[in-house]
């Protein structure tokens, strides 16, 4: 087993084990982040906030309760401990984000981020166009989620779930016999609601394991948070552009220069993460050329690109 997945199989261990220990996150519905478009030229929305850590608290009860997902708050919080994160202390919530390098429109889902972005249109001409977005659970390193241009072909509410024979095979092969229709209900996998895919056998969905949304954990599917996944299914009209993405990497202005955003790649995409960092130095340095007033600062960008903590890191400073 790889480290990475050794990794993996830990965390999903340890949140079983803590399942139970999530009492303040099950009591109450995880905000709904949702955030006005910035004006031309600018890629930066929301905020950092802080959160206090309460009695017997984990990372990702405070993940749940705050409605982001299990990765994003631990690339942001690289000194804390999952599980025993100590109490009393502050922890930050990737509330801040650059959207991605893509149209805004319809739906726009950057895998490695974890995170779906849904620009809606808006009710009247006068309406601020605006964005929503939400933590996800993509798929394994062997049941990838697929990329590239799609759209929502149906919408279902209290869906069955019907495994396909490779999924059935796989539950057989660890003991475990899956029936080949599952009816709605809280044991269904793909909770109450469920958007189609055009492409075959891969859909936006809830689930019944609230503690991997934010995680590399389904068959390519994508997971929501329950109260997520309700609030996206009543906004999403069927036809809805759906562009899959994989970019670890960001860059974006903000109000006060250039900003990068780097998350971990995926495990097989480590060996390119060379290229793509020295195409990302290129791409700042060109930037920033159209921008007589500002320089690029080398040292915080290579730090944040080594650092991967997800969070907006401003990389430009006024010349002198």
């Amino acid at each position: 087993m790889s480290p990475s997945r050794f990794r993996l199989a830990l965390a999903l261990l340890g949140a079983l084990l803590f399942a139970g220990a999530m009492p303040a996150a099950h009591g109450q519905a995880a905000p709904v982040e949702r955030h006005a478009l910035p004006g031309s030229g600018s890629d930066l929305v929301g905020e950092i906030r802080l959160a206090t850590v309460r009695d017997e608290q984990t990372l990702p009860d405070i993940a749940r309760e705050q409605g982001v997902g299990q990765e994003e708050i631990l690339n942001a919080n690289p000194g804390a401990d999952r599980w025993l994160p100590r109490v009393g202390s502050e922890v930050i919530v990737p509330g801040q984000r650059l959207l991605p390098d893509a149209e805004r429109k319809g739906i726009v889902i950057n895998l490695p981020e974890y995170r779906l972005y849904f620009y809606p249109k808006p009710a009247r001409k006068a309406d601020r166009p605006e964005v929503i977005t939400f933590p996800i659970s993509v798929g394994r390193m062997d049941w990838k989620t697929p990329l590239g241009l799609t759209r929502i072909s149906a919408k279902q509410k209290d869906p069955s779930w019907m495994p396909p024979a490779s999924i059935r095979a796989e539950h057989a092969f660890d003991g475990e016999a899956l029936p080949r229709v599952v009816p709605p209900g809280p044991d269904n996998p793909l909770g109450s609601y469920a958007l189609r895919l055009a492409i075959a056998g891969y859909l936006i969905h809830g689930t019944d394991k609230e503690f991997g949304v934010g995680m590399r954990v389904t068959h390519g599917c994508m997971r929501l948070l329950p109260e997520h996944i309700e609030a996206l299914f009543r906004l999403v009209p069927v036809g809805t552009t759906v562009r899959l993405m994989n970019q670890p990497i960001k860059l974006g202005w903000g109000p006060d220069g250039l900003y990068v955003a780097a998350h971990p790649p995926f495990e097989e995409d480590e060996g390119e993460i060379g290229t793509v960092v020295a195409q990302t130095l290129e791409q700042a340095r060109q930037r920033v050329a159209d921008r007589p007033d500002l320089e690029l600062d080398e040292v915080r960008l290579s730090a944040a690109l080594i650092e991967k903590s997800g969070l907006p890191v401003p990389i430009t400073r006024a010349k002198r």
